[in-house]
C-alpha cells in the first residue's frame, strides 16, 4: 500500500523529484514500569480512569525521584507523557497534606492552560487547580491566592506578581512543595538567564518562609539535561533521559523546493519558497484525509501558508476543505487563541500553519504529518516540532521542507547533520551582568540581600553589587543591601527590547493584535503591511511613544520588507589571537542600528516596486560579538583586491550567520552582524558576527570557540551551492538591511580559504 509520503510524490518525474533524502525511524515499543507503591489509590484511580492503566519506565523513574525529595529533570520525546511524571508526585502531596501547594511554570499561557484543562479531566480529590496569568480576571486570581493549591503560571507572573507581593502569598510560598518547569529548553539566551534569576528569587522567598520546593523539569532532548536543569535551579538535579514510551514508524523526508523561472536580486535563481511549497503540502495532505500541522518561521509566513494552502483548495474545488486550513501564531487575542486550539483538538480544523507559537503553546499530538517550512533554529527544536506526529503507534511522516537560507542548504543535502548528530546544549549566562544586576535589583526589593544570599546568585553577584551600589540603586548596609527606589526595578525578562505594540484598526477602535517592542520599526512601520488570520492591513502610523500601530484593512497585491543600517564599535576585546595575517577575537560591542526605508515588492513574483524613506529613531545594544580580520596585503595575494572585499565580506558574514545556529544553541534571528573592508578599530577588513541580545547570550562565545569547524561549513555551503553568483541558499540574506548589496560569492570562497588556511587545526 503507498505511504503517504508517496501519495505526495506520485506523479513527479524520475529525476525531478524534491525529496532528497528518506530515513525510516524504526518503531519503538513501550517500556513500563510498576506503580510506585507511595501513589495514592485515589489519584491512582483518576489516572487510570483518564487512560493510563500502565506507566511508562521514565515516568516512574522521575516521579519517584521527585516524591523522594531528589529534584529532577525529566528530557525525552515529544508526546512521551511528561506530564505524568510531575503530576503523580504533586497530587500525591495535594491529597495527603491539606496546606501542601504546587507551582507549575511554562513559557507560554496556553500551555498553562492545556494543563488546567487536563488536571481538571483528572478530577483527582482535593486538587484545586487554578491558572494565575495576564488573561486571568482579579476575582480569579483573588479564589486562586486564597484556595487553589496547584497554581498554574509562567516565568512572567511569577516575576512581576507573585513574588513583589510575596507577603500576600505567604501561605503558598510556605507550603510550597514542587515547583514544575515544564518546557525548560525554551529556557536559552537572555530569557533563560532571566529565568535562571526568577528561580533563584523564588528559592530565595521560599527560605524565608521556611520551604524548601522539590524541581521537576520537562524538557525536549537536549544536550546535558542536568547540567541545563542545575543552571536554570541553582542546585542539582538528576536527570531522566531513557524514553520508555511508544512510537510508531515515522518517514522523514528532507526537502528541497525546486527553481523556478523567475531570477531575483543579482539575476540569482529563485527557488519556491518553503512556505509556498509547505501550503502545497498541506493542501495535498487534506486531500489525502490527514491532519497535518506546518511550522514555519514567521508570523507572516504563517498566515501566507495558510491563505496558499485555503487558495490551492478553493481553486480545486475544495472550498469545504478550504474552510478546514487556518494559522496560528502569537500576537492573537486569547479568545482566537482557544477557539483555534479547540478546533485543532477535536479534529475540525484538519490543517494550521503555525509559529513555534504552537510548539510551546498546546500539547498537541497524534498528526498524521508534520510539515517543517524551514529550520526552526535547533535539532531540539526540529525534534520537538516532528514529534507532533504520529497516532500512538501509527506511522507518521514529517517533511523537513528548505528554505531559502545556507543552513538549511547544508542540512538538506547533508542528512547526517539531521540525523547523525546530538541535540545543541541549552546555552545561556547567568552571570550575564545586563540580566544579573536587575535580577538582583529585584531581589532586594523583595527582601533585602544578606551576604548569604550571594551563593544563590552565584561569584558575580558580588561585583555586580558593588556597581549597583555605585550607581546609587541599591545600598549597602552592615546587614546586607537594599533597595533605595519607593518603586518596583524595571526589568523585561524575555529582553523584547521594549513594551509591545498594539496593532488597532483605526476606523473601529478595535485591537487586531500585537507587535514585540523589539520588532515594531521593521514590521508596523508606517506603510507596512501587517497581516492577521488571513486579513491583510496597512499601517497608517506608528506612534512609538503610544506604543500604538493605527492600520486600516486593505488587500494591497504587494508586501513590505523594512531597510536597515548598522555601524559597530568594538568596547572591549575579552580574547584575541593572531594567527599570520588573521586576527581572531571576542569581546564586546556597541551596534548601532536604524530602520531607513522600506521596500515594496510584488506578491508573488518579489519584484521590487519602490522604496519609501522612514525617519525612525536609531538603536543600540552594547553585547558580545566574535570577529575576524586579515590583513588586506594577504588578501591582495590571493587575488582579491581592495575594491572586491566589501562583496566579499558581506557574502561570508551572510553565510556565517546562517550556519552559526549549527555550533550554537541559537536561531539565525538571535545574531547578526557586520562586514567592512576597512573597520575603525581593526583597521583592517573585518567580519563581526554579534548576540542580538544585550550584554550576549553565549552563542558568539561558542561561535569563537568552534570558529574553525563553523567557518569550514560556511565554505563548504557557498562552495557547493549550484547559483552561479550567490543566491537566498547561500550567502542572501533575508534579514539584510542593505538589500543583499554588495554580494561576491566568489571572493567570500577566496576570504574564507585564507582565513581556514591560518587557523590553526
Amino acid at each position: 500500500m503507498p505511504t503517504l509520503l508517496d501519495r505526495l510524490l506520485a506523479g513527479t518525474a524520475p529525476g525531478e523529484s524534491p525529496c532528497l533524502h528518506v530515513r525510516t525511524l524504526a518503531a519503538r515499543p513501550a517500556r513500563y514500569a510498576p506503580w510506585p507503591g507511595w501513589v495514592p489509590a485515589g489519584v491512582r484511580a483518576a489516572v487510570e480512569g483518564a487512560g493510563a492503566a500502565r506507566l511508562w519506565s521514565h515516568q516512574a523513574a522521575a516521579a519517584d525521584l521527585a516524591h523522594r525529595g531528589t529534584s529532577v529533570i525529566l528530557a525525552t520525546g515529544t508526546a512521551s507523557g511528561k506530564s505524568l511524571a510531575y503530576q503523580l508526585p504533586a497530587s500525591a502531596a495535594l491529597t495527603t497534606e491539606d496546606r501542601a501547594r504546587v507551582l507549575y511554570l511554562s513559557p507560554t499561557k496556553a500551555l498553562a492552560g492545556d494543563q488546567l484543562r487536563a488536571l481538571r479531566q483528572l478530577a483527582v480529590g482535593g486538587v484545586r487547580p487554578a491558572t494565575y496569568d495576564g488573561d486571568t480576571p482579579r476575582e480569579e486570581r483573588d479564589w486562586a491566592r486564597a484556595h487553589a493549591n496547584w497554581l498554574l503560571s509562567n516565568p512572567d507572573m511569577l516575576h512581576r506578581s507573585l513574588l513583589p507581593a510575596h507577603d500576600r502569598w505567604a501561605r503558598f510560598f510556605r507550603n510550597l512543595r514542587y515547583v514544575v518547569l515544564d518546557e525548560c529548553h525554551v529556557y536559552r539566551g537572555v530569557f533563560g538567564a532571566h529565568v535562571s534569576g526568577v528561580i533563584r528569587r523564588l528559592r530565595r522567598v521560599c527560605a524565608a518562609y521556611g520551604s524548601a520546593p522539590v524541581f521537576v523539569l520537562a524538557s525536549a532532548t537536549v544536550a546535558d539535561p542536568a547540567l541545563l536543569g542545575e543552571r536554570l535551579t541553582g542546585e542539582p538535579v538528576t536527570a531522566v533521559t531513557a524514553d520508555g514510551s511508544p512510537r510508531g514508524e515515522t518517514v522523514f523526508a528532507l526537502w528541497e523546493p525546486p527553481l523556478t523561472s523567475l531570477r531575483g536580486e543579482h539575476d540569482a535563481p529563485l527557488r519556491r519558497t518553503a512556505g509556498t511549497e509547505a501550503a502545497r503540502l498541506l493542501a495535498d495532505l487534506v486531500v489525502e484525509d490527514a491532519q497535518v500541522l506546518a511550522f514555519v518561521r514567521s508570523r507572516r509566513g504563517a498566515e501566507q501558508t495558510a491563505l496558499a494552502a485555503r487558495r490551492h483548495l478553493t481553486e480545486a474545488g475544495l472550498g469545504q476543505l478550504a474552510s478546514r486550513v487556518a494559522s496560528y501564531r502569537a500576537g492573537y487575542l486569547p479568545e482566537e487563541r482557544r477557539a483555534l486550539e479547540a478546533e485543532l483538538t477535536s479534529g475540525r480544523l484538519r490543517a494550521v500553519a503555525a509559529t513555534n507559537a504552537l510548539e510551546l503553546g498546546i500539547d498537541v499530538t497524534g498528526l498524521d504529518a508534520v510539515v517543517l517550512a524551514g529550520f526552526p533554529g535547533t535539532l531540539a527544536s526540529l525534534w520537538q516540532q516532528a514529534g507532533r506526529a504520529g497516532r500512538g503507534t501509527a506511522p507518521a511522516l514529517v517533511v523537513f521542507v528548505a528554505g531559502d537560507d545556507p543552513l538549511d542548504s547544508y542540512l538538506v543535502h547533508h542528512p547526517d547533520a539531521v540525523f547523525g548528530r546530538p541535540v545543541e546544549a541549552s546555552v545561556f549566562d547567568p552571570a550575564n551582568p545586563y540580566v544579573l544586576a536587575p535580577q538582583l535589583c529585584c531581589a532586594a526589593a523583595e527582601l533585602p540581600l544578606r551576604p548569604a544570599d550571594l551563593d544563590t546568585f552565584g561569584p558575580a553577584a558580588e561585583p555586580v553589587l558593588d556597581h549597583l551600589v555605585a550607581a546609587g540603586m541599591l545600598r549597602r548596609r552592615p546587614a546586607g543591601w537594599y533597595w533605595t527606589a519607593t518603586g518596583r526595578p524595571d526589568a523585561e525578562i524575555r529582553g523584547a527590547g521594549g513594551r509591545p505594540v498594539s496593532v488597532v484598526d483605526a476606523d473601529s477602535g478595535s485591537l487586531i493584535g500585537t507587535v514585540d517592542g523589539s520588532a515594531a520599526h521593521g514590521s508596523v512601520h508606517d506603510g507596512a503591511v501587517y497581516l492577521h488570520q488571513g486579513r491583510a492591513f496597512v499601517v497608517d502610523r506608528l506612534d512609538l511613544d503610544a506604543a500604538v500601530a493605527l492600520v486600516r484593512e486593505q488587500d494591497p497585491p504587494w508586501t513590505t520588507t523594512a531597510r536597515d543600517v548598522t555601524d559597530i564599535a568594538i568596547v572591549a576585546t575579552q580574547s584575541e589571537s593572531a594567527c599570520g595575517p588573521l586576527t581572531v577575537a571576542f569581546g564586546t560591542v556597541e551596534v548601532t542600528n536604524q530602520v531607513t526605508s522600506y521596500l515594496r515588492r510584488r506578491t508573488g513574483t518579489g519584484e521590487i516596486l519602490d522604496e519609501t524613506p522612514l525617519d525612525l529613531p536609531p538603536r543600540q545594544l552594547r553585547t558580545k560579538a566574535v570577529w575576524y580580520s586579515i590583513a588586506q596585503d594577504a588578501l591582495d595575494e590571493v587575488g582579491l583586491q581592495a575594491s572586491a572585499v566589501p562583496g566579499a565580506a558581506h557574502a561570508a558574514e551572510h553565510a556565517a550567520i546562517g550556519l552559526l545556529p549549527l555550533f550554537a544553541t541559537c536561531d539565525r534571528w538571535d545574531i547578526g552582524g557586520v562586514s567592512t573592508a576597512l573597520h575603525a578599530d581593526t583597521g583592517r577588513p573585518t567580519v563581526f558576527v554579534y548576540d542580538g541580545h544585550p550584554g550576549g547570550a553565549g552563542f558568539a562565545e561558542r561561535g569563537h570557540a568552534r570558529l574553525r569547524a563553523w567557518l569550514g561549513a560556511t565554505r563548504e555551503t557557498i562552495a557547493s551551492c549550484e547559483c552561479p553568483a550567490g543566491c537566498p541558499s547561500c550567502v542572501q540574506s533575508p534579514k539584510c538591511g542593505n538589500g543583499n548589496e554588495p554580494l561576491d560569492k566568489a571572493g567570500a570562497i577566496t576570504l574564507l580559504d585564507l582565513a581556514l588556511r591560518h587557523l590553526p587545526g
